[in-house]
């Protein structure tokens, strides 16, 4: 089915971003506007510092509520810094079996501590299909 493949094969190499001083609504407005689960925050200089997810902005937003706060702040304060992330020459495999048992949807792709990209579930998948026999796919 799907033998060792390099993720840069499949990666995104454009993936939606924030920077870590950004509000919060901006943020919110871009995994919005571009309909994705999350963004990969970075720094001045392009690295990777976090992600938000969209668990993380509704967190926030609750949070403010609740204490009556007037603003959520910058993204900083609210993303997740623990990320576990991957190199471009990373085995697909690999990281589609670390993905499953972290329970991540995204992961992002890094060189150097530069984003260069990110792979997603829907990345992993149009792997294997593209493995997959050719009469075991649909039209």
């Amino acid at each position: 089915m799907l033998n060792s493949v390099e993720l840069k094969d499949y990666m995104l190499r454009n993936p939606v971003k924030v920077n870590q001083d950004d509000d919060l609504f901006v943020a919110i407005d871009r995994i919005v506007t571009n309909k994705v689960s999350g963004a990969c925050v970075v720094d001045d200089d392009s690295n990777l510092v976090g992600v938000l997810s969209e668990i993380d902005c509704l967190k926030a937003i609750l949070t403010a509520r609740y204490n009556q706060e007037t603003s959520v702040g910058p993204v900083r304060d609210v993303m997740t810094r623990d990320v576990y992330c991957v190199t471009s020459k990373a085995d697909i495999v690999d990281v589609a079996q670390e993905m499953l048992k972290r329970g991540f949807r995204r992961c992002p792709v890094v060189e150097n501590g530069k984003l260069i990209g990110q792979i997603t579930c829907r990345q992993l998948l149009n792997g294997v299909h593209k493995f997959a026999p050719t009469s075991k796919r649909t039209a």
